[in-house]
This record gives structure tokens, C-alpha cells and sequence, in this order.
């Protein structure tokens, strides 16, 4: 069975908006680095249409990229992407597939089918697997920013606190920092 991790960049006051982070070489490739160490991408539909209205453009050579994000492109392509959506059932990007049925069932046998772990991206869709408590790992980017604005990280809330274990912290030259925790309860 494979782990499901949650990753995302983070501001300092708990922003997830993806236009808040530091958009640079070496976050592309810490990035790439999770994405290459994953089986599979798990988003919800907002992520997926974000990410699908770029990034197969750049895969493609249609977008101007510098190298980091191109490297980036044709690695999300050829990845298995899983989407969770009530309103679309539409896929069209190359290695999509919509998750249907009860999400704790689906996300289980996804974890279960994928060895080499599943990676979820989305804000809302993480609060709402975490509420499941189907999330093993935590891999956070943090920012040096403060945005004064959300989305905000687990905006709708858990149940309980989540008592985490820090496995590794890793600071980039950029000023980001590198967080990844395991669930300790």
C-alpha cells in the first residue's frame, strides 16, 4: 500500500494561493523531486482545470518555459492524474481519471493500487481527506511571505489537532523551507 502525502506551497500566515509562492527553478524541482518519488496525482477539479490550462501547453513546446518547468511538464504528462469532482466527469488530459463512488472507498483502493504512494495537491480536497484521516504524510512548502489573505491551509477545518512527526527540514537558497511530517496519532 502506498501513502497518500499532502504537498503544497504554504505562505507563513497559512496561504494557499498557488500565486503567493516563489515560482523559481529550485521550487520546480523540489516539486519534481515529489512528483518523481510518487506513483500518482490526486486533485480535486479546481486543481486539475488550474494545472490542465498550462502545463500540457508547456509539455508541448507551446508555452515558453525555462528549463526547470519544462522538465516539470513532461513529467506531469506522463503521470497518472486522479480527479475527485462532483461536476465534471471529463478528462481529457493525457493519464487523467475521474474518481467516482464514496471518496473514503475510492482514495483507499487508490492508495492500495499504488505502491509508490499517491501525492494530493489540492487545498479543499486535502481537508476533506484528512477529515477521513486517509492522510499518511505532510510536505509542506513553506514560503518567506506573508500574503494577508487566503485560501487558507485547512480552511474548513478537522475534527481534531493532528499530532505530526517531524521527519525532515530543509531550507532553499530561496528562503522557502522544506517540511515533511508523518502522522503521529
Amino acid at each position: 500500500m502506498g501513502l497518500l502525502t499532502f504537498s503544497i506551497n504554504v505562505t507563513l500566515d497559512g496561504c494557499v494561493d498557488h500565486q503567493e509562492g516563489i515560482a523559481d527553478d529550485e521550487t520546480h524541482a523540489y516539486f519534481t523531486r515529489l512528483m518523481d518519488e510518487g506513483g500518482a496525482m490526486l486533485w480535486g477539479r479546481t486543481t486539475y482545470e488550474m494545472m490542465e490550462s498550462y502545463w500540457p501547453a508547456v509539455a508541448r513546446g507551446d508555452e515558453d518555459a525555462p528549463p526547470a518547468m519544462r522538465e516539470w511538464a513532461l513529467k506531469l504528462e506522463a503521470k497518472p492524474k486522479y480527479v475527485v469532482s462532483s461536476t465534471r466527469s471529463d478528462f481529457p488530459w493525457t493519464n487523467s481519471h475521474h474518481v467516482v463512488g464514496d471518496l473514503r472507498t475510492a482514495v483507499q483502493d487508490l492508495k492500495d493500487a499504488t505502491p509508490g504512494g499517491v501525492l494530493v495537491g489540492s487545498g479543499k480536497l486535502a481537508t476533506g481527506l484528512d477529515q477521513l484521516n486517509l492522510i499518511d504524510e505532510y510536505k509542506f512548502l513553506v514560503h518567506p511571505r506573508i500574503a494577508g489573505h487566503g485560501p487558507t491551509l485547512y480552511q474548513g477545518g478537522l475534527p481534531s489537532t493532528r499530532r505530526l512527526d517531524l521527519i525532515a527540514a530543509q531550507p532553499l537558497s530561496n528562503g522557502a523551507v522544506a517540511l515533511h511530517y508523518r502522522r503521529a496519532d
